[in-house]
């Protein structure tokens, strides 16, 4: 793991993926868990690729929609590969995954990086009524100094545009910024852009882009203090 001074040296800006990184985007399914039955964890993670695999084939094609008209066609389709899951409960995980829990450290360590001087802002494929939505039932709104959504550039990570949001809104050079996010893929996306990055690598994944390495990896968010 990396030390927070290497990863914070220099920085004014820490910017934060939302899905995955702050909020914990297994938390929808595991409250109905039981109503779900043994196939719960299946279908968090159909759930969760199909989402992404939305985005990302939605940016080749030039296209968009909002993130989440994705999530909704991704549970959809999560729930046709589990015929045994009551459909029935499609609203109330809905529900679930508009309020997701954040995970335990982040308000925490919100609140000390703001309290040293730096910036603190989300940049997220969540549209903006998805993650505001998402920030003010996390109670994480006053922590922040901005909410990012890339609405604003109508494509999603890892296109360049989808990270340039960040320098405009922010006013910051690209070397002012650490990126941190628990999705490699992401990681990658923001090092391209030109990024400091950190990894949050949660479950302790094999590495991978190694050519798109990251300044650091911590295993919590914890880590950045």
């Amino acid at each position: 793991m990396t030390d927070a001074k290497d990863l914070l040296a220099g920085v004014k800006a820490v910017l934060f993926d939302a899905y995955g990184t702050l909020f914990d985007v297994s938390a929808a399914v595991q409250r109905y868990a039981d109503a779900v039955g043994p196939d719960a964890e299946h279908l968090s993670e159909v759930w969760r690729n199909k989402q992404l695999e939305y985005s990302w084939t939605l940016s080749l094609m030039g296209r968009y929609a909002a993130f989440w008209d994705l999530t909704v066609r991704a549970l959809d389709y999560a729930l046709a590969v589990h015929p045994g899951v009551d459909p029935g409960l499609r609203e109330k995980l809905l529900d679930a995954y508009r309020d997701l829990d954040a995970y335990p450290e982040v308000p925490g360590v919100l609140a000390a990086l703001r309290k040293r001087g730096l910036r603190t802002a989300v940049l997220t494929n969540g549209n903006a009524a998805m993650v505001d939505r998402a920030v003010a039932s996390a109670g994480l709104a006053d922590h922040l100094d901005a909410v990012l959504s890339v609405d604003d550039a109508q494509v999603f990570k890892t296109h360049p545009d989808a990270y340039r949001i960040a320098l405009v809104r922010l006013a910051v050079g690209e070397a002012d910024v650490l990126f941190c996010s628990s999705n490699r893929w992401d990681v990658a996306g923001a090092t391209a852009f030109g990024f400091r990055t950190a990894w949050v690598n949660r479950r302790g994944l094999p590495d991978e882009y190694a050519d798109l390495a990251p300044t650091g990896v911590i295993g919590s968010l914890d880590g950045l203090l």
